[in-house]
Parts: structure tokens; sequence; C-alpha cells
């Protein structure tokens, strides 16, 4: 089981919804916890919610320049967690070209930048925790979430391929795939949004799973079986189904 006392832990998309509820988590179990996000506002505003010992450092994860800066700024750690996201309900017949980009650019690309910051250090010196956000939207297409499923589908396949190369060293790589959460994004959908948990309960449910040796974690449980599922079907028939 991975113990995060006196731990430095960097939280990149902390500001807001369920990556400050993990930073707030990972504060009351004993980890130094800095977080990053664009605002520099809300990033001092949770550092005084965190207990125990936090920092934060602005970073724009769309910029390279920033996340290099960021980075020195940061130094070592011993874990890195991704949580940057933007998102946009989309159609393909309503497709928007700035904002299927900043999806891709922040959701994914964002995440490549971040990691190629970090990672060189961690395999050098075989130690090292990184935690990739993806979601049940990712597992397969579905109607109305271009760019953002893709985004997430990418960071699962990424995560899987860290994983893949690195389960026999002492880096420890984990993906989460969390479901409906309420959150600024989610207050966009005008749809049903079935098993909708609120931050802090997903957030014990991520951290959890920081917490043990399993790669992969996709919650919440019942809700996440219909995606994992759908993996199984034909295309005729899955079609049929979630269009």
């Amino acid at each position: 089981m991975t113990e995060f006392q006196n731990k430095r832990y960097w939280l990149v998309g902390a500001s807001e919804g369920l990556g400050r509820a993990v930073a707030i988590a990972l504060g009351k179990l004993g980890a130094e916890v800095i977080v990053s996000a664009r605002s520099e506002e809300r990033l001092s505003e949770l550092c005084d919610e965190i207990p125990g010992s936090s920092s934060y450092v602005v970073c724009d994860v769309s910029d390279q320049a920033s996340v290099e800066n960021a980075a020195k700024q940061v130094g070592q750690i011993d874990g890195m967690v991704y949580l940057a996201g933007v998102y946009w309900p989309m159609k393909a017949q309503e497709w928007d070209a700035a904002n299927v980009n900043a999806m891709c650019d922040v959701n994914f690309n964002g995440a490549a930048r971040v990691l190629g910051e970090i990672l060189p250090q961690m395999t050098q010196r075989d130690h090292g925790h990184v935690v990739l956000t993806g979601s049940l939207s990712g597992f397969r297409g579905l109607p109305g979430a271009i760019g953002y499923g893709a985004s997430k589908a990418g960071i699962m396949y990424l995560a899987e391929s860290l994983y893949a190369d690195l389960r026999k060293t002492g880096v420890k790589v984990q993906l989460i795939n969390p479901g409906f959460i309420k959150t600024r994004l989610t207050e966009k959908n005008d749809f049903s949004m079935p098993f909708i948990m609120e931050p802090d309960d997903a957030a014990d449910v991520f951290v959890s799973h920081m917490r043990s040796s399993k790669f992969k974690k996709s919650f919440p449980g019942l809700f996440s079986l219909l995606f994992r599922g759908s993996q199984l079907l034909p295309d005729w028939l899955y079609y049929r189904i979630f269009s």
C-alpha cells in the first residue's frame, strides 16, 4: 500500500472540482502537496484549505514554456497526478474547431508535456508515482462527445503504455476513469447523468485507488460495467444502443 506521509505530490489541474478535492484528501494523509492550474487566486485559496504542507505553482499545460518553468519550480517529486481538463459537449454536426483543439491540447497534450518533464527523473531514480485521469467516456465512441471522449481515450492508452513499460520498475503508474462528477464541467450537460457523484466522494475513491497496488480503477462500479462491457458488443448493436 502506498503511503503519502512526507511524500511530495504535484497535482496538475487542481484548482477546481475533483482536483481540489484530491489535493485536500492527500494533504490530510500527510503528503506535501504542490498544486498547479492557471488561476493563481484559486490556487492560493486552495492552499489555505489543504491541511499540512502545501504550495502552488501557476501553470498553463497548453504552453510548453509554462510547463517547463513550473516543473523547474516544483523540483524533485515522489508523485504526479494529472487532473487538468476542459470540456464542451459537442456533436459532429456542431464542430467547433477552437474548442475541439482546446480539449485535445489540455486533456491529452498537456499530460504529455508534464510527463516529458517529470518522467525522465523518475525513471532515472527508479522511483515515482504517475496517476492519469481518464473517463468512462473514453472506452468507446459516444454521441455528442467530439473532442472530450477522444482526448480521454488517448489518456487511457497513454497510461496503459506507460504501465506496460514500467510495471516491473520502481515507477508506479495508475489510471483512474471516473463517471459523472458534479463540477463546473458537468454543469454544461443538458442530459441525465446517472450515478453523478460529489467531488469529495469521488476523491475518496480516487485516493483509495492511489493507495492500492492496482493499475486501473473505473467508477462508479455499477455504471462503469456498462462502458467496459460495451467493448464486447458488435458495432451494429453498440451504436443502436448508445446512439
